[in-house]
């Protein structure tokens, strides 16, 4: 486990040590878990991403070769 530190304005830090006492956690803990959470959503995010990117693109064929004409011909919508 590695060690750090971390800056908290007074409100906060009163929130995260009620909070988490009221998970039976140290703040350590709670900040911990909730940083390697987020850790886990963005990997599978980002890996996720990567197999759709990977995939080759759909190709669509038209069944009806209609020129662009005959699409917009209003007369045949009256």
């Amino acid at each position: 486990m590695k060690n750090i530190t971390i800056t908290l304005d007074e409100k906060t830090a009163a929130w995260a040590r009620v909070y988490a006492a009221q998970h039976d956690k140290s703040i350590s803990r709670l900040l911990g878990e909730i940083l390697q959470e987020r850790m886990h959503e963005v990997r599978d995010y980002n890996d996720a991403m990567r197999r759709y990117l990977a995939k080759k693109p759909l190709k669509f064929r038209w069944v009806d070769r209609s020129t662009r004409d005959e699409l917009h011909d209003r007369a045949g919508l009256r």
